[in-house]
């Protein structure tokens, strides 16, 4: 069985995370891309040697037999993509963040299951080989009960020189819904997808504003409309508690800081670099995994791909559900508007 995959927004993330990757996997084919801008179509197709170049998904999701639709354009364009895609008859992976906000996700998780297709998110990090040990060993009760996460997605000079990345329109937000997503992600993944009670969270824009360097290309103050640093904290049912803080430019010492740490009242654990950390035979003790790139080189963007044409051929039940992406993105409301009215969120319906 070859599965037909089509790309909706060919641009960089697609082209970096997907496109080469889908290429090494001799199960699939890149049959077609469509970009609203014709160069950036023509430019990928040409890179990869895909033959079908559109300007218009509705055409190509008509013209073309696809199995497997990608959908990797500014999170504005997320909810229309992925419901173009299921209504043709595509299982879909969708970048993240799912969508611009929770009641879009919403749609999108209904759609795909009245469709009874899958749709994954691009949550890659939970396809790492760290994560797949830390999720078992959570699940064996290695760290007991959890009871407190910290979760850091911190760039000292991390803002986007390119794409929509600063643009609040085309974008929902900042660092807490591109960089910070990835890692809320992980963490609520990890500790079982607990009922949240409240959140509280405030948003800075102090670098982003004005001119300044640049780690990933200069970016226009003047129309950066986005915020440059967010901090929350989620308490979650049984006093589980979760303290956030994500950034595009911070006055930090690391040049980008992405990390997990769970504490639970038997060990702990963190995923960068990963180590887990226990009391045993009288000692205090910390584990670390040896020859984990040497047993497996993918990364999460390959395993991630390898899984999901797993599940398409209905070898592997999925990672990722869209009742997932639709909990997280109602996280990322939550603390966008708990910012946004200076206050706590007292939560509901999770």
């Amino acid at each position: 069985m070859t599965i037909n995959a089509g790309i909706i927004g060919p641009g960089y993330i697609a082209q970096k995370a997907h496109m080469g990757v889908l290429q090494k996997d001799p199960r699939v084919v890149i049959k077609s891309v469509s970009s609203r801008t014709e160069k950036t179509a023509r430019m990928a197709a040409e890179t990869f040697n895909v033959p079908g170049v559109y300007t218009s998904e509705e055409e190509m999701l008509r013209m073309e037999d696809l199995d497997l639709v990608i959908v990797a354009t500014p999170n504005k364009f997320h909810h229309d993509g992925v419901m173009k895609a299921l209504q043709a008859g595509c299982h879909v992976l969708c970048e993240k963040p799912p969508a611009v906000n929770a009641a879009e996700a919403l749609k999108m998780e209904e759609a795909a299951a009245a469709a009874g297709l899958h749709l994954f998110y691009g949550f890659h990090e939970r396809y790492t080989q760290e994560t797949e040990i830390l999720k078992k060993a959570v699940a064996g009760g290695e760290l007991g009960e959890i009871y407190h996460i910290n979760v850091q997605a911190m760039r000292r000079r991390g803002i986007p020189g390119w794409g929509a990345f600063t643009d609040k329109e085309l974008q929902g937000g900042g660092p807490l819904i591109d960089i910070g997503v990835h890692m809320l992600d992980l963490a609520v993944y990890l500790s079982g997808f607990l009922k949240p009670v409240e959140v509280s969270a405030v948003t800075h824009q102090r670098i982003g504003k004005k001119p300044g360097v640049g780690l990933l290309g200069s970016w226009d103050p003047s129309s950066f409309s986005i915020e440059d640093l967010a901090a929350g904290m989620i308490r979650f049912e049984h006093g589980v508690s979760l303290v956030l803080e994500t950034s595009y430019a911070a006055n930090t010492a690391e040049e980008e800081n992405l990390n997990v740490k769970l504490f639970g009242d038997k060990g702990g654990a963190e995923l960068s670099p990963f180590r887990m950390y226990g009391e045993k035979y009288g000692a205090l003790l910390d584990i670390t995994p040896v020859f984990l790139e040497k047993a497996d080189p993918r990364d999460g963007y390959e395993r991630q791909i390898s899984h999901i044409l797993d599940v398409i051929e209905g070898k592997a039940k999925p990672v990722s559900e869209p009742w997932q992406g639709t909990y997280v993105q109602q996280l990322i409301d939550a603390l966008y508007e708990s910012a946004s009215r200076e206050e706590a969120i007292r939560m509901k319906g999770l």
